[in-house]
C-alpha cells in the first residue's frame, strides 16, 4: 500500500477522539456471542474497537492495521479495558501470523485496496483453522448512493473499493455459508459512520 494511505489513517486516528467510537461493530458483536471464544485475527482494525470487545469476551486476540496511531489508540484502549492485545503494524505479507491457527478472523469495514485485496483474502483464510469462522461486514457497492445524500454515513468514495457478494464468494471459496447478504443498516459509529447504508455482511465456516 501507498505512503498516502499510511498517511491518511495515522492523520485520522492521531486524533483525540475515537473516530468509530469505541463500542463494537453490532454484526460483530452478535456474531461472536454465538461463539466459543478462541483465537481470533482482526484485519485493519485500526483504534481497537472490536478487538477490545472480543479480548474482554475471552478471545485470545489478534490485529493488524498500516497505522501506528491506530495501534496507539488499540493500545490506550486495551489498557483501560485490562486486556491484552498482539497488534501489528505494516503490510499483512510481512507480520509473520502463523498459518491454520485462528479459530475466527473478523474483517470489519476493512476497505483494503482493490490491488492487494484479494490477497490479502487469501492470506486471512490461511491463517483460518479448518473449521474457523470469517466474520466481514462492508459496505457495498451500492451504499455510494446512500453516501451521496449524507456524507456522515462514511465509507469510500469509490466504488473499486466497496464489496459485493460475487466478490466474497469469488475469494472465499471453500466456505460453509451461514450467511451472506446485502442489507440496509443505520450506523452511529463515532463520527464517520453515521445514518443508513448498505452493506455487505457475511459468516462463513472454513471447510
Amino acid at each position: 500500500m501507498t505512503e498516502h494511505w499510511v498517511q491518511k489513517w495515522n492523520e485520522r486516528y492521531r486524533q483525540k477522539e475515537y473516530s468509530y467510537g469505541v463500542a463494537p461493530n453490532e454484526y460483530l458483536k452478535k456474531s461472536l456471542e454465538n461463539l466459543k471464544p478462541g483465537r481470533i485475527l482482526f484485519g485493519a482494525e485500526g483504534e481497537g474497537r472490536n478487538a477490545v470487545f472480543a479480548a474482554r469476551q475471552g478471545w485470545e486476540v489478534s490485529a493488524f492495521d498500516i497505522s501506528d496511531e491506530g495501534r496507539k489508540k488499540a493500545k490506550q484502549l486495551a489498557d483501560e479495558n485490562n486486556v491484552s492485545l498482539d497488534y501489528r503494524v505494516g503490510e499483512l505479507p510481512d507480520l509473520n501470523f502463523p498459518e491454520n491457527q485462528f479459530d475466527a478472523a473478523a474483517l470489519i469495514y476493512a476497505h483494503l485496496p482493490p490491488e492487494v485485496r484479494s490477497k490479502y483474502h487469501q492470506l486471512i483464510n490461511s491463517y483460518l483453522k479448518k473449521g474457523g469462522i470469517l466474520i466481514i461486514e462492508g459496505f457495498s457497492k451500492n451504499h455510494l448512493e446512500y453516501r451521496a445524500k449524507n456524507e456522515k454515513a462514511g465509507g469510500p468514495k469509490e466504488e473499486k473499493y466497496l464489496f459485493s457478494i460475487e466478490e466474497i464468494k469469488s475469494n472465499f471459496p471453500d466456505y460453509e455459508i451461514t450467511e451472506l447478504t446485502e442489507t440496509e443498516v443505520v450506523l452511529s459509529e463515532g463520527s464517520y459512520h453515521n445514518g443508513k447504508g448498505s452493506v455487505i455482511r457475511f459468516t462463513g465456516r472454513k471447510l
